[in-house]
């Protein structure tokens, strides 16, 4: 896995070739329990660093078509399995007794210093942004990026409603204090991430 702006943040990606951008997972190396996000399928050596590294308890996954190799990991590390309140009634994990998914509603802290924002008009309801320590944003689907150093939104056509969409990248860019943005499509942005929101809100004007 790739090391990230902070010492206890990782990466890891495939490559979509129809897109021409990376997928990306995000690991968070903590204490109390590592928490993966959106993980797309880890190579053997990334399996081999995850579990140097502690394994992990929780995959939080942002919405419905990011559930990408979520299961398996799951599966394999004994972690559970968290995903947006919006999307339980047409979620395709099962939520069972042997795999309970905990549900994340708007402002929810999944542990502390980790907090859960819905994202509405996207392709999914109830989609999730993340917030880390007020300072990293990380993303699912709505806001990605297909060029290095800027943000883009989620193509029209795929957008359930663009006003809702632009007033929820509107909320996250109030949070001042975003230096990355971490993207699940694309190119990540490690500085300066508020003043990339507020470069996106301009040509979404």
């Amino acid at each position: 896995m790739k090391a990230l702006h902070r010492p206890d943040l990782y990466s890891w990606s495939s490559f979509d070739p129809e897109r021409n951008i990376d997928f990306n997972g995000v690991a968070w190396i903590r204490p109390e329990g590592n928490i993966l996000i959106d993980p797309v399928p880890l190579s053997e050596h990334d399996w081999s660093h995850l579990t140097s590294l502690g394994g992990a308890q929780w995959i939080v996954i942002t919405n419905s078509d990011h559930v990408r190799d979520a299961q398996a990991i799951a599966q394999r590390t004994s972690a559970q399995i968290a995903a947006p309140h919006g999307e339980r009634a047409t979620f395709p994990v099962a939520d069972s007794d042997t795999q309970p998914i905990r549900w994340l509603a708007d402002g929810e802290e999944i542990v502390p210093g980790l907090q859960a924002f819905e994202l509405h008009g996207s392709k999914t309801p109830g989609e999730l942004a993340l917030l880390l320590d007020d300072t990293t944003l990380i993303t699912g689907d709505l806001i990605r990026a297909h060029r290095a150093g800027s943000l883009m939104l989620l193509p029209d056509a795929k957008l359930q409603n663009r006003e809702a969409a632009i007033a929820s990248v509107r909320r996250l860019a109030t949070f001042n204090r975003i230096e990355a943005v971490l993207v699940g499509d694309g190119w990540s942005v490690f500085r300066d991430g508020h003043d990339r929101l507020k470069d996106l809100i301009e040509t979404l004007a």
